[in-house]
């Protein structure tokens, strides 16, 4: 039993309280002064008790192979994530999901679940198959891959005709949702090229290459065609305010479009002066003061739906020589709750019922995701338990990830867990993992429809 917290309802508010666990699932919500017989008992002292953090947004893979499962998994349970969504991709989705599953289940010590990257038109004509054998309701398409920046990787399909294509299949698809990656890789080159002549290497140059409009430029392209598809559509990793006023005037249109929003925790937080340097080389890029200003107004006002950290597990050598040649993305995973309580609670006054439906159950009722979320009697036991004024400086050598480094290294950040239950199982206490981290096995997540 978690005895005597604050328990954050997601969305709804906070009330003193204990929760009760049994089998791996919530057993019991008592009020102050409520008891019950139980085998262990964790006084809370106050703090809260939160829904374990449900990251969407994550690219397991891009670091060890397959041993991301274990290593990153673990990372995540250090900062208070019990389940995540990552990105799968390969050739033939029908063909290669199966390993990924089992690698997955073999490794992970959190239950995990994944979106497809859609590439290419075989990839559209294999949705209602493999979403309904896999039970999956997201696919992901990756608008920054059009044309020569795509065929570099080997991408020769990704144009707006892909997306037209998968947004007319997926609307089709009852629940499901398509997340697009927005930014005009097409415009970049030559904003890019007299950046690099003129022997700019600094983190803000990065984000002069591809400005804040040419996100907005491709929300708004996404969004319209979301209209007139009914496709229910997710901006993925949001960095800008100016897309932020795109979504909110497709909104407002006379048939809004379906359209969600996901931002980030490193583009609430990281700025493009950021001490990080290059090892905050992300795209789309890192923005300024205003954007980030503009995204939590955004979270405050349940504009956006959900965040996620964007975690690529990749060393620290591949960040470089310069920002040019620098690999994009960054460890996130164990530093989104800290980071998400220090810049919203601690520096802004947003609720931690809100930080805990945009981490939590936002996510659940997005991505149907059966029995995780919301803390009801008979959910799963995923929970996190947290002091906000727990302050201590990242060390990326603490984190347990494959990585070895992080953007917020030598930051101090207030709100670190002291407590993850995942399924029933205690996986970290103090800052320190347990031995059923090592042991527990995560299971896949299957969503349908119906579930939530």
């Amino acid at each position: 039993m978690l005895k005597d917290g604050l328990i954050v309802w997601p969305g709804l508010g906070t009330g003193r309280g204990s929760v009760a666990i049994r089998d791996g699932k919530i057993a019991a919500i008592l009020a102050p002064g409520e008891d019950i017989p139980a085998h262990r008992i964790i006084p809370c002292h106050g703090a809260w008790i939160m829904p374990g953090l449900i990251d969407p947004h994550t690219h397991f893979g891009f670091g060890a192979g397959d041993d991301d499962f274990r290593t990153e998994s673990r990372s995540a349970a250090l900062g208070g994530v019990t389940s995540y969504l990552s990105f799968h991709r390969s050739a033939d989705l029908a063909e290669s999901t199966p390993r990924w599953i089992a690698a997955g289940e073999r490794l992970s010590c959190l239950d995990f679940g994944c979106h497809f990257g859609l590439t290419s038109l075989r990839h559209v004509a294999q949705l209602p198959e493999v979403m309904e054998r896999f039970g999956v309701n997201s696919a992901k398409l990756y608008l920054m891959y059009k044309g020569a920046s795509g065929a570099a990787k080997g991408f020769t399909e990704i144009d707006d005709g892909l997306l037209f294509a998968a947004m007319r299949r997926l609307a089709l698809l009852p629940g499901s949702v398509l997340g697009v990656h927005c930014e005009n890789v097409e415009i970049i080159p030559g904003l890019r090229g007299p950046l690099r002549e003129s022997g700019r290497d600094d983190l803000a140059a990065w984000d002069e290459q591809s400005p804040d409009f040419l996100e907005a430029e491709n929300v708004f392209r996404v969004g319209y065609f979301s209209e007139k598809t009914r496709c229910r559509v997710n901006i993925v990793h949001l960095s800008a305010g100016e897309g932020l006023d795109i979504v909110r005037m497709l909104r407002g249109r006379r048939h809004p479009a379906p359209i969600e929003v996901e931002t980030c925790a490193h583009y609430l937080s990281l700025s493009t002066d950021s001490p990080a340097g290059l090892l905050g080389k992300v795209n789309p890029p890192l923005r300024g003061p205003r954007d980030i200003d503009a995204l939590w107004a955004g979270i405050a006002q349940g504009q956006i739906l959900t965040v996620g950290s964007d975690h690529v597990p990749r060393k620290q050598a591949t960040k470089g020589p310069d920002i040019w040649q620098a690999s994009a993305g960054f460890p996130g995973i164990a530093t989104l709750l800290p980071v998400l309580i220090t810049e919203g609670w601690h520096r802004r006054g947003i609720p931690p019922e809100r930080l805990a439906a945009v981490t939590s159950a936002n996510v659940a009722a997005l991505y149907h995701i059966p029995g995780k979320g919301y803390m009801r009697v008979g959910d799963d036991a995923d929970l996190v338990v947290v002091d906000p004024d727990n302050e201590r400086v990242v060390r990326a050598a603490t984190l347990e990830s494959h990585s070895d480094y992080s953007p917020y290294e030598g930051m101090t950040l207030r709100g670190w867990p002291s407590l993850t239950v995942a399924g029933g199982h205690v996986l970290m206490e103090n800052a320190v993992l347990t031995d059923e981290a090592e042991t527990r096995r995560g299971r896949y997540l299957r969503r349908s429809p119906d579930a939530g």
